[in-house]
């Protein structure tokens, strides 16, 4: 038996299909492959859509007491990247509302209009040799969601010149 190649894309209802296609164009600085009243494919690579919009006419926001997909996230190959990515969307008025070292990765969680919660993130570890040992360290063990960090204070780090170790180590 073969596992799929990779995950091709996720797709979301929704009675807002105009400002939802907006919000995540904007945030994963995207394109619209297609779109017309009842859907949007969207992409930010080779893949002919990454996030469907489908019009459903969906209101309900999302909460804890639903079941369903929880969030959505998207890796960026640098702590560079992520951080611009940040400071590109905080000057739109677009902020996380949750920044956590999870250990694995360095994460900032943004909440689209519909109410969905979509992951940024990047990879904490370089190999998948260090980042079993990191497991095995019992590290994740004794704190499995992380530790919470204030972005502009990891701007200000990450322009002074300090170690991606350093930048990303859980304290």
């Amino acid at each position: 038996m073969a596992s799929p190649g990779k995950l091709a894309h996720i797709v979301l209802r929704t009675g807002r299909l105009s400002p939802m296609t907006d919000w995540y164009v904007r945030v994963l600085e995207g394109r619209v492959t297609f779109a017309n009243e009842a859907l949007a494919f969207l992409t930010y690579d080779d893949e002919h859509h990454r996030v469907a919009l489908i019009a459903t006419g969906a209101s309900e926001r999302p909460t804890d007491a639903h079941t369903g997909l929880h969030h959505a996230a998207f890796t960026y190959t640098t702590l560079g990247d992520l951080l611009g990515t940040y400071q590109r969307l905080k000057k739109d008025g677009i902020l996380p509302f949750w920044c956590i070292n999870h250990g694995p990765t360095t994460s900032m969680y943004f909440e689209d209009p519909d109410g969905n919660h979509i992951e940024l993130q990047i990879d904490n570890f370089a190999t998948e040799e260090a980042l079993d040992e990191w497991f095995r360290s019992g590290a994740f063990e004794a704190n499995p969601i992380g530790v919470e960090f204030d972005p502009d204070d990891l701007v200000r780090r990450f322009d002074a010149g300090e170690s991606f170790a350093e930048l990303v180590r859980r304290a």
